[in-house]
C-alpha cells in the first residue's frame, strides 16, 4: 500500500463516520440497509430497494442525496410512462425572427442521483430507456450523445408483493445494478423511535456531509485499495460455484439453479468488498466481507430451478450456504 493511501483512507473513513451519523437521525434503525446503500453509492454503482409500502424506501434514498450532496430527482414509474419522459426530447422552438430549430429539454435522467420509484410498473421500452444510462452514463436522443451527470446512480425500488400489472425486469437490466437490497420490518424498539420521531412537530433534518467531487474521489480511492490474493480466490470460487452446469458447481446445486451470475458480479463483489472494508475502518477486504455481501449482489443475478421452487427452497439461504462453505465464515452479516 502507497504511503498516501493510508492517510486517505483513514480521512474517508472518519467522513463516512459522519455521513452514517447525519443519516440515523432521519432514517432510524435498518443500519445494514443505509450501509448497503452507502456502499453501493461508494462502488460506483446503483442499486435495487426492495420492500414493502410503507418500509422508508423514499425516505432513505431522499437522506442519502442530502448527505452526500447530491442533485437527484426522483420519477413515479408507471404503465404510460413513456422513454421520453425519463430521457427527455427535443421541441421545435420559433424565435423572435420567425426561425424554428429544435431545442433538447432534458429529463429528470439528467442528474446525479435518480429515484426509478417501483420500477416495475413502467413498460419493457420504458424500463430498457435505462439501461444505457445505467451501464455507459449517458443517452442517445435523435442520433447524439448526451452524457449524464457525475456521479451518476441509480437507486431504484420494487414491491415484492404486489405483482399485478407489473413488468418484471430483465435479466439484462437487473444485471446493472451493483445490488439488491432487501428491506424488512424493523423491530419493535426500531419502530417505536420511529413512532415517536415521525410523529411529532419537527422532524430531524440531514445535513451534507459530502459533495460531488467528494463521492469521485472516494470512489476512486476505493479502487487504489489493494485486495488479497486469498479474497479475490473466494470472490471467483463464490461466483463460479454458482453458475450451473459448470466444473466448479455440485450436482446438487447445480439442478437447483436455472442461471447464475456473470462476470460482472464478481466486479461488483470485488468494489464492494472494499467499500465494506472502508465503512468498517479496515484498510483491505477479508472473506467475512465476501460472505456479508454475497447475498446482497448475487441474488438478483440468479435464479432457482423449478424442481428447487418446488422442493420450497430458498435461494438466499442458498447463496449463504455456498459462501460459508467457501469463505469458512459461518454467519454472513
Amino acid at each position: 500500500m502507497s504511503d498516501d493511501l493510508i492517510p486517505a483512507t483513514e480521512a474517508l473513513g472518519e467522513r463516512l463516520a459522519q455521513a452514517r451519523a447525519a443519516i440515523a437521525p432521519r432514517f432510524i434503525g435498518q443500519e445494514a440497509v443505509v450501509d448497503l446503500a452507502l456502499l453501493a453509492l461508494l462502488s460506483g454503482g446503483h442499486a435495487l430497494l426492495v420492500g414493502l409500502p410503507g418500509m422508508g424506501k423514499t425516505r432513505l434514498v431522499e437522506t442519502l442525496a442530502r448527505v452526500m450532496g447530491l442533485d437527484w430527482r426522483r420519477i413515479q414509474f408507471t404503465p404510460d410512462l413513456m422513454p421520453a419522459d425519463i430521457l427527455g426530447s427535443e421541441v421545435l422552438d420559433t424565435d423572435a425572427g420567425g426561425r424554428r430549430h429544435f431545442r433538447f429539454i432534458e429529463g429528470p435522467v439528467f442528474c446525479q442521483l435518480l429515484m426509478a420509484d417501483e420500477i416495475n410498473r413502467a413498460s419493457p421500452r420504458t424500463q430498457s430507456a435505462l439501461l444505457q444510462a445505467m451501464q455507459e452514463r449517458e443517452v442517445t436522443i435523435a442520433g447524439q450523445h448526451r452524457p449524464l451527470g457525475a456521479p451518476f446512480h441509480v437507486l431504484a425500488t420494487q414491491n415484492p408483493i404486489e405483482q399485478e400489472g407489473t413488468y418484471p425486469l430483465p435479466e439484462a437490466q437487473l444485471d446493472r445494478f451493483l445490488m439488491q437490497i432487501d428491506i424488512d420490518y424493523p423491530d419493535r424498539d426500531t419502530e417505536r423511535a420511529i413512532l415517536i420521531a415521525t410523529t411529532g412537530s419537527e422532524e430531524a433534518d440531514a445535513a451534507p456531509v459530502f459533495g460531488p467531487a467528494e463521492l469521485l474521489a472516494a470512489q476512486a480511492l476505493i479502487r487504489r485499495m489493494p485486495v488479497g490474493d486469498s479474497v479475490v480466490q473466494a470472490i471467483l470460487d463464490l461466483v463460479r460455484a454458482c453458475r450451473p452446469g459448470t466444473a466448479e458447481t455440485d450436482k446438487v446445486l447445480s439442478d437447483a439453479l436455472s442461471w447464475g451470475p456473470g462476470p460482472r458480479a464478481a466486479q461488483a463483489l470485488m468494489l464492494a468488498v472494499r467499500a465494506r472494508a472502508l465503512l468498517q475502518g479496515r484498510l483491505a477486504p477479508s472473506a467475512e466481507d465476501v460472505a456479508a455481501l454475497a447475498r446482497p449482489v448475487l441474488s438478483h443475478r440468479m435464479a432457482l430451478s423449478f424442481s428447487a421452487r418446488a422442493r420450497g427452497e430458498s435461494l438466499g439461504a442458498l447463496i449463504d450456504g455456498v459462501a460459508e462453505r467457501i469463505t469458512g465464515v459461518a454467519e454472513a452479516a
